[in-house]
């Protein structure tokens, strides 16, 4: 499905950062793994703010799209196609970890979330956002099926671990390409891995 939607000469979410991803990208620490990456745009903009930026996606197309992306702003990253199902990250390798409208369903979550968290340093930075369950009856973005978005409660279960720095859900205008227009219901989350 996503190396069909990815296949447009488009880039289909733009190639503008994720708006909350631009405005706190200064809290983030190298290096950065970004999750679901598709085309590349979350992860060129990071790269040219100087981090080093490992983008994961399922789809070989939208990475193809993120490498060209990266070599027109003159920057470099490492992508693979990956199935998150199956992904494990590196154990305490990375400073960050991002994860922008990365909709997976819980069964998938509850296995890659504590993978995720142990690949964070001690005092590293999850970042997410998500749509959220108020979502589900709009058409401005998002996956119809309720287990795959996201609420503050699902947040505080699934990422135990971490100390939130932004913890919140809210409407605001999304304008990502032609999937993600209009008023939308997310979550956000900025968490810092707790050390021991």
């Amino acid at each position: 499905m996503w190396n069909e939607r990815y296949a447009d000469k488009e880039y289909v979410y733009g190639t503008e950062p994720n708006t909350f991803l631009a405005e706190q990208a200064s809290l983030l620490i190298n290096p950065v793994l970004s999750l679901a990456e598709g085309e590349g745009r979350n992860a060129v903009f990071l790269a040219t703010r100087g981090l080093t930026v490992h983008g994961v996606d399922g789809s070989e197309v939208g990475l193809a799209k993120a490498r060209a992306l990266a070599k027109s702003r003159g920057v470099e990253i490492q992508t693979d196609v990956v199935d998150l199902a199956l992904f494990e990250p590196a154990a305490n390798h990375y400073g960050s970890v991002i994860s922008i409208s990365a909709h997976l369903p819980s069964a998938i979550r509850s296995r890659l979330y504590p993978l995720v968290e142990q690949c964070l340093k001690p005092g590293g930075i999850l970042l997410l956002e998500a749509y959220s369950e108020a979502q589900l009856n709009r058409d401005t973005g998002g996956p119809k099926d309720p287990d795959m978005l996201m609420s503050m409660a699902k947040i505080k279960h699934e990422f135990p671990n971490f100390e939130p720095v932004v913890l919140r859900e809210l409407e605001r205008e999304m304008h990502e390409g032609k999937y993600h227009n209009g008023l939308a219901c997310v979550v956000q989350f900025i968490g810092k891995k707790k050390t021991k």
